[in-house]
């Protein structure tokens, strides 16, 4: 029989072997830095080519530089930043985010109380009436009374295997992985309204050009009609003229039609219907290109990039799922308590002769489930490995995307000073041209292919100017952005 004193040592005892029990299951340990020294094979030019055009200064590669939080603003455009703001408030999947992070906040705060007692507190009623009945060939009177009752119910689960800190530890992992999952959401929000703003520019000043040179054109077939009539052109020349304008017309049309899906590509970053989107008109020309370029050590990209960050804290979450895997396999112990007062009057209650407790603890090993629990185990193992392997692949496409964005940084700086070189001479080209056949010194197919050379070189000039723009956008996003800089609530602990 269990004395008076024996319930509190019991449970002393109980709570001094679990707050000295063992946590099984592997600890979790970040995964090792790969080393790296550089991003490329070769060493790049710490500086860019530069061409004498609106987009085309030359770019310093800076190592070490830090990334400010609003990198955007760099370009100097009000407009983009406006367009940022606009998506940072209203696009549905960072709210959809966010609202994932407060919802694993909540869980990892809650998973916490599992580490304490739950108490209950239980009041009741009930009136009883028993029948006559016969007990030994006897009868017995009827029987009737109330009951009322008082308990508070105690309840407490030992966690001498450590299941319940894995489970805390998991949720807490959790909540990390949504927290970076938001960074790297606000990320390609940031960068991708950024980049359909520069494409959606780059395609207006397209259109412009294409219209400008549509007007020449269709001056030119005036003037052959005019030859021709004049006899100093053949009805071929005027057809092959009509062909060129009609040409020139489809490609204005492909190029609106690229406009159109880039504003509502625009639109839809901005969360909003493109419609109603309000989305102004940005002059390519009037953006400012960043010169001086952080370019982060390969040591420090994985701390930025916000997906091997929560690629990281997933393998937390799954190597603390291991730990609850293994625990379940083991003997639990649970923990009952119930304290209060029965009565026949509400009067009577707590009174030293209906009062009462009772205390019961419970071992519950498992004997026998046809390996479910070994199974589980097993796969949670398999799944915190392929976690391991997808961090390992987080790495390495980073790494990729620096070396890449790095690599055409050069590149695309090389291809404008060229591009604006082919569209100056094709210019001087098509005026001499026209020039030269007007006075009847070049045959009409050398004004053709004049037309041709400038329309491809003019097209060609402004994406390769949009290019630097959009290669150091992609390079602040391969970076991570700068959302370390950025005072942000997602930067706290659960409550």
């Amino acid at each position: 029989m269990i004395g008076r004193a024996r319930p509190g040592t019991l449970l002393t005892g109980l709570l001094l072997c679990a707050s000295g029990g063992c946590t099984v299951g592997p600890d979790f340990r970040p995964p090792t830095t790969p080393a790296a020294e550089r991003y490329t094979e070769a060493d790049l030019s710490a500086t860019t080519a530069s061409a004498d055009i609106p987009g085309g200064a030359q770019q310093h590669l800076l190592p070490g530089r830090d990334i400010p939080a609003d990198w955007w603003e760099l370009f100097r455009s009000p407009q983009i930043n406006a367009l940022v703001i606009t998506a940072i408030r209203d696009n549905p999947s960072l709210e959809a985010a966010g609202d994932a992070l407060r919802a694993a906040r909540e869980s990892a705060s809650g998973q916490r109380a599992d580490l304490f007692p739950s108490a209950a507190a239980k009041l009741s009623y009930a009136r009883v009436e028993q029948p006559q009945s016969y007990e030994n060939g006897a009868r017995t009177s009827e029987l009737s009374y109330t009951d009322y009752g008082a308990h508070l119910d105690l309840s407490y689960a030992v966690d001498f295997w450590g299941a319940i800190r894995r489970r805390a530890e998991e949720a807490q992992a959790h909540f990390d992985n949504e927290r970076f999952q938001l960074e790297a959401e606000y990320l390609a929000i940031t960068a991708g309204v950024v980049t359909a703003a520069i494409q959606t520019a780059s395609l207006e000043q397209q259109v412009d050009a294409q219209l400008m040179l549509i007007g020449f054109e269709s001056r030119q077939l005036e003037t052959v009609r005019g030859q021709f009539e004049a006899g100093s052109a053949t009805a071929a020349d005027v057809a092959t003229q009509e062909s060129e304008v009609a040409q020139a017309q489809m490609t204005l049309q492909s190029l609106q039609t690229r406009r159109d899906s880039a504003r509502h590509q625009l639109a839809a970053y901005l969360g909003h219907a493109p419609a109603n989107a309000e989305i102004p008109r940005i002059d390519l020309d009037s953006l400012s290109l960043p010169v001086d370029l952080p370019v982060s050590l390969p040591a420090s990209l994985v701390a930025q990039r916000p997906d091997i960050r929560a690629a990281e804290a997933l393998l937390h979450e799954q190597t603390a799922a291991l730990g609850v895997a293994i625990a379940q396999r083991l003997p639990n112990i649970s923990i009952a308590a119930t304290v209060g007062s029965d009565a026949a009057t509400p009067g009577e209650m707590f009174t030293a002769t209906n009062n009462l407790w009772s205390l019961a603890t419970q071992v519950v090993q498992p004997v026998f489930d046809a390996g479910r629990l070994k199974h589980a185990q097993r796969a949670q193992d398999a799944r915190m490995k392929a976690a391991a392997a997808l961090w390992r692949s987080q790495v390495v496409v980073a790494y990729q995307n620096v070396a890449d964005v790095l690599t055409t940084l050069q590149n695309d700086a090389v291809g404008l000073r060229y591009a604006l070189t082919a569209q100056q001479a094709a210019d001087r080209n098509l005026k001499l041209a026209s020039a030269q056949y007007e006075l009847g010194g070049v045959s009409y197919l050398s004004v053709l292919t004049a037309q041709q050379i400038y329309q491809s070189t003019s097209i060609a000039l402004i994406q390769a100017k949009a290019a630097r723009f959009t290669d150091t956008v992609l390079l602040y996003q391969a970076l991570g952005g700068g959302w370390w800089n950025r005072p942000s609530v997602t930067n706290g602990q659960p409550d």
